[in-house]
C-alpha cells in the first residue's frame, strides 16, 4: 500500500510540459501564426519557448508585438491549433500510472493550465486524463484569468482550497507555475522533464523539483 510522503494533500497540475508535451502542435501552430505575421522562423525547435507562458505574452515578449499584433497572431495560432495543433501531442511515458497511485495513497488532484478550458479538456479527454482529476482549472475563452496566478488563485477558490494553501502545491515545468505557486502562497515542484530547466526552478525559487516522472514519485510517495 502506497501513501503520502509529504505534507501537502492538494495537488496542481500544469499541463503543457507536465502532464503531456505538446511541442509539434504548438510549435507549428506558432511558426504559422509568425508567418502569417511577416515573421519567417525556419527551425520549429525555437519556438519551444511558447510552451508553458501565456500566449498573449509570448508573442509580445518575444517578438515585440503590440497588444494588437499579439490579439491578431494568437487567433493565428488559434486557428491551427485549436483544429490540429492540439492533438499533436503525447502524454509523457508513466503519468497516467502515477496519477492513479497518487489517488489511491490518498491524494487530491487538479488542473491548472492557463490553457483555455475547452482545449485542455479536449486534450485531457483525448489522453483519458480528464477522468482523473476532481476539477480542470482553466483560462476562459475570453482569456479572463490571463496568467498562472489568476489561474490557480480560481482553482482554490472553486475547490474550497483557499484556506488550505500549506497543503497544496503547484506541480508544473516553467517559471510561470512557480511564480504563480509563489503569489497564490502555496509551493511549488518544478519538473525538469517538460521544458524549464533546473537553473530556472532555482532561479524562481521553485520549493522542490524533480528530474523524472519516477522522481516525482519517489518525492510524493513511499511503500509501506
Amino acid at each position: 500500500m502506497e501513501k503520502r510522503t509529504s505534507r501537502y494533500e492538494y495537488l496542481l497540475w500544469d499541463l503543457d510540459g507536465t502532464l503531456t508535451d505538446p511541442a509539434v502542435g504548438i510549435t507549428t501552430a506558432a511558426q504559422l501564426a509568425l508567418r502569417r505575421s511577416g515573421i519567417e522562423v525556419e527551425d520549429r525547435r525555437e519556438l519551444c519557448k511558447f510552451i508553458g507562458p501565456p500566449l498573449m505574452d509570448s508573442f509580445r515578449d518575444f517578438y515585440g508585438f503590440t497588444e494588437e499584433q499579439s490579439s491578431r497572431a494568437c487567433q493565428y495560432f488559434r486557428d491551427y491549433y485549436n483544429v490540429t495543433g492540439l492533438f499533436e501531442n503525447e502524454m509523457y511515458e508513466g503519468i497516467d500510472l502515477l496519477l492513479d497511485r497518487l489517488a489511491e495513497a490518498g491524494y487530491k488532484l487538479y488542473v491548472a493550465t492557463s490553457k483555455p478550458e475547452p482545449i485542455a479538456r479536449q486534450v485531457l479527454e483525448h489522453f483519458d486524463l480528464a477522468r482523473r482529476f476532481l476539477f480542470i482549472g482553466a483560462d476562459t475563452t475570453e482569456h479572463l484569468r490571463p496568467n498562472k496566478a489568476a489561474v490557480i488563485e480560481y482553482v482554490l477558490e472553486s475547490c474550497g482550497l483557499s484556506d488550505k494553501r500549506s497543503r497544496t502545491v503547484m506541480i508544473g515545468d516553467r517559471m510561470h507555475d512557480v511564480v504563480g505557486a509563489r503569489k497564490a502562497g502555496i509551493d511549488s515542484i518544478g519538473v525538469l522533464y517538460g521544458y524549464g530547466s533546473a537553473e530556472e526552478m532555482h532561479r524562481y525559487g521553485a520549493t522542490a523539483t524533480a528530474a523524472d516522472v519516477d522522481a516525482l514519485a519517489r518525492l510524493l510517495l513511499a511503500v509501506e
